[in-house]
């Protein structure tokens, strides 16, 4: 719903937006979620530069996980609140994963390394 209330929306807003509840699956690195459809047509908004999701199912299966809890909207990220405390707030606008479980398989954590890309495990649940 734009903030306009009329058609002057942005149509490719909706692009980031996951076009199914089902198949969802969030980015390793940066929480980002979409299905793999949306993963494997236009890659990771945040990621696609050094991950390269296009096209690749591979990547898409190491490097996202379909096993994350909550989701939070997030249309301007530099005045959320709720961005700023997830660590999301230089991130590109759309849905993210509160917290995600797993982790990026240790030579794609050793490639990003190499080329200065931090990487911080986005699993929030608690271990018991």
């Amino acid at each position: 719903y734009c903030a306009t209330h009329d058609d002057s929306c942005d149509t490719a807003a909706m692009d980031i937006v996951p076009k199914d509840l089902r198949h969802l699956r969030a980015c390793l690195v940066c929480s980002l979620v979409k299905t793999v459809e949306q993963f494997e047509i236009d890659g990771c908004d945040n990621c696609e530069e050094f991950l390269g999701f296009k096209n690749n199912r591979d990547i898409i299966d190491d490097c996202t996980s379909s096993n994350f809890d909550g989701l939070i909207s997030m249309m301007s990220p530099e005045d959320s609140w709720v961005a700023k405390w997830q660590r999301i707030r230089s991130l590109k606008r759309g849905c993210y994963a509160i917290s995600v479980s797993g982790s990026l398989p240790e030579h794609i954590v050793r490639e990003l390394q190499s080329k200065g890309i931090p990487y911080h495990n986005r699993d929030r649940t608690m271990k018991s």
